[in-house]
């Protein structure tokens, strides 16, 4: 069975959020459990904190259809001693914003060598903070997205994210979160049968598809190659409305949850709908 959200609103508090996934008919959902434009926020209400677990059970999400999103500011391969320990710091505090809300999954961007070590290294630091993050908590599961290797940002490679995964040492609770458009514009044929055959198949040869935790489910503004980050509707991009068809209907993505982080909001009923419709043909 498919589990297809978007990534919703949490303003106003995290025990918000429930209840915007509801409305636009999604089965799983993201959220931002703080700014994610901002390092320090205040910690969590015990009344936020209840109210979200309520509101998920009132709604019927299982924490396993959750994938919170962490700070874009945080980069885990920060190539200077201060900016890896704000960003280690930073990591720390979602990962136990996780467990306070009781979710068992933290979604996140890799990181960047920003042009000053080399890209083995940046790849160490990634699975070193991750490795720290997992030794102070409990219960969640640290999920890497794959990048479109945009600018210095690592992890638009399948090899790269298992050379990271190689390296944590609690290997049940890390995984990989894959994004369309992000794979796509890093060179990943999604269009295609063959390269789809072939995309995954090299994700279950190089990663294994039990690390599959994930899908962000994006089309592409930018072509095949171009390795741009800039999300489309579905079916307005590159990536085009056969292919995410295919993936609706692909039983290697059942019970994990699909997040549509498409453009235009108010879309996202009708993509949701959509995306049902080719699931159940």
């Amino acid at each position: 069975m498919k589990y297809i959200g978007a990534h919703v609103s949490a303003a106003g508090g995290v025990e918000n959020a429930p209840a915007n996934a509801h409305a636009i008919g999604a089965k799983a959902f993201a959220l931002f459990t703080k700014n994610q434009r901002q390092w320090a926020a205040k910690p969590l209400s015990q009344e936020s904190i209840d109210g979200f677990k309520g509101n998920c059970e009132k709604y019927g999400y299982n924490p396993k259809h959750i994938l919170p999103h962490d700070s874009y500011l945080i980069n885990l391969g920060h190539p200077e001693k201060e900016g890896l320990q704000k960003s280690r710091d930073a990591f720390l505090d979602e990962m136990q914003r996780c467990e306070q809300l009781g979710l068992s999954l933290l979604n996140f961007h890799p990181g960047s060598h920003l042009n000053k070590i080399s890209e083995k290294e940046c790849l160490t630091r990634i699975a070193g903070s991750i490795n720290l993050a997992l030794e102070k908590t409990r219960g969640v599961t640290a999920v890497i997205e794959n990048t479109a290797g945009q600018g210095t940002n690592l992890g638009f490679s399948f090899e790269q994210l298992a050379e990271i995964i190689d390296q944590v040492e609690d290997k049940p609770r890390v995984g990989v979160c894959i994004d369309t458009c992000h794979a796509f514009t890093s060179g990943y044929d999604l269009v295609t049968d063959e390269g789809y055959a072939e995309t995954f198949g090299n994700f279950e040869e190089i990663i294994g598809l039990h690390y599959l935790k994930g899908i962000h489910l994006n089309d592409s503004k930018k072509e095949l190659g171009s390795h741009v980050d800039r999300h489309d509707s579905i079916g307005k991009g590159f990536i085009g409305k056969e292919a995410f068809r295919r993936m609706a209907q692909d039983s290697r993505f059942d019970d994990i949850p699909i997040i549509l982080e498409t453009p235009d909001t108010e879309a996202w009923p009708e993509e949701i709908a959509m995306l049902y419709g080719f699931a159940n043909e």
